[in-house]
């Protein structure tokens, strides 16, 4: 809002100073700062309320260290972040530009999955939460809404070249290009030069028109990721800090993809596709990262408040959406491999305990426990060397991930 606001000082009345809100990033570093002030100061204030209305953790004994003392934590401390994200959000970005519009309704659907879940724990005393079918549910239809509108949406598009024209100077030979802005299912494929892939030539095979139908393959690969990450983060949330710390590092490195997606000299210089408006999505990050950070402040070890699923859900949601609105849905299982090694250490536990189970009339365990987290609380570790050693992991994940824009 503020930004229409500082445009009509700017452009009818010519206010000095005003033209500042036309910079991304000066409503990035602003959104950040609003962001980071609102989760650690009313933060306090939502956890105390949290508390007053004895909305807390009901944890159930695994035999883990310190375990039992949280019980009674306040937990739905996944508002904190939506609250501190979505205020700037309304007040720093463009309200008008499609791919906010979009990471605003993943916020508000995700958000009320996972409060639904924490409400059925705590209010109902259901321990299993909202059933399983009802999230997939939930997710698949986030889902649905996000594929359809980066499919169908005229305002999503990729610059792409055309046609190239020689013009003669005397000093030198400079290439024209030609480009248009057109609708796309490309992506970006990490570490190799020609690095396009589109989902649409999957359909080759069946005819001349096989691009009329690409949305039967783009959709469900856009719910699939969604439904993955989402329950990536829901499981990576297991002990303080942790899930709130590596999804900072994730957003952060998204941040610097969709800057430099939407900024038509960079994305040329690195090779990569220019999509026309997506930097604005950089406000939403900015303002993101710095509610994921103002929430540490109070999740850290001791946690003072969980995230619940309030949190968590829409923490994986936003990632997803944000991967595969800038064409970068292919690094997530480096970028975001914690949240994987979390997924795949709870599936190959449940199968190879089922497998063996069935082969040798008793099942078997590969860790001690799953998710990976508690494999290594059982193994001894302090939970903050837990939480510090997967921050460090992410840290050079999103490096590596970055590194995948010049190593091809």
């Amino acid at each position: 809002m503020l930004y229409y606001l500082f445009e009509y000082l700017d452009q009818q009345l010519d206010v000095p100073g005003t033209g500042v809100f036309q910079y991304i990033t000066f409503r990035s570093g602003m959104a950040f700062i609003v962001s980071i002030l609102i989760s650690m100061v009313f933060g306090k204030r939502i956890i105390n309320f949290l508390r007053k209305q004895q909305i807390g953790e009901t944890v159930r004994d695994l035999g883990l260290e310190g375990q039992i003392q949280k019980a009674g934590t306040p937990t739905m401390g996944g508002l904190i972040i939506i609250v501190a994200t979505l205020i700037p959000v309304l007040l720093f970005a463009k309200l008008d530009n499609i791919y906010v519009m979009l990471l605003i309704v993943t916020t508000l659907w995700m958000g009320t999955i996972g409060f639904i879940d924490d409400y059925i724990k705590i209010f109902k005393k259901d321990k299993e939460g909202l059933k399983g079918k009802f999230k997939v549910i939930g997710q698949v239809g986030l889902g649905l809404i996000v594929g359809y509108v980066l499919y169908f949406h005229p305002g999503v598009t990729v610059r792409k070249d055309t046609a190239k024209s020689n013009v003669y100077t005397t000093e030198q030979q400079d290439a024209v290009v030609q480009s248009v802005d057109e609708k796309s299912t490309a992506t970006n494929i990490p570490f190799f030069k020609n690095n396009e892939l589109d989902y649409a030539e999957l359909l080759a095979w069946t005819g001349d028109d096989y691009k009329d139908y690409a949305w039967l393959i783009f959709i469900p690969i856009v719910i699939f990721i969604i439904t993955a990450v989402s329950n990536g983060a829901n499981l990576t949330d297991g002990i303080d800090g942790l899930a709130a710390g590596t999804s900072a590092v994730s957003v952060l490195t998204l941040g610097i993809f969709a800057f430099i997606s939407g900024n038509i000299i960079l994305s040329d210089y690195l090779n990569i596709m220019y999509i026309p408006n997506s930097g604005e999505m950089t406000v939403y990050i900015a303002a993101f990262v710095g509610a994921l950070i103002g929430f540490l402040w109070y999740n850290t070890y001791p946690a003072s408040v969980f995230m619940g699923d309030t949190g968590s859900l829409t923490i994986g949601g936003i990632i997803a959406v944000l991967a595969i609105a800038v064409r970068k849905e292919l690094l997530i299982p480096i970028l975001c491999g914690v949240f994987l090694a979390e997924n795949l250490s709870v599936v190959l536990q449940v199968s190879y305990f089922k497998y063996t189970r069935k082969k040798f009339g008793e099942g078997r365990r590969i860790f001690l426990m799953a998710p990976l987290h508690h494999h290594y609380q059982k193994k001894g570790y302090h939970e903050s060397k837990i939480v510090a050693r997967f921050w460090i992991v992410a840290i050079m994940l999103a490096i590596f991930s970055l590194v995948s824009l010049k190593l091809r």
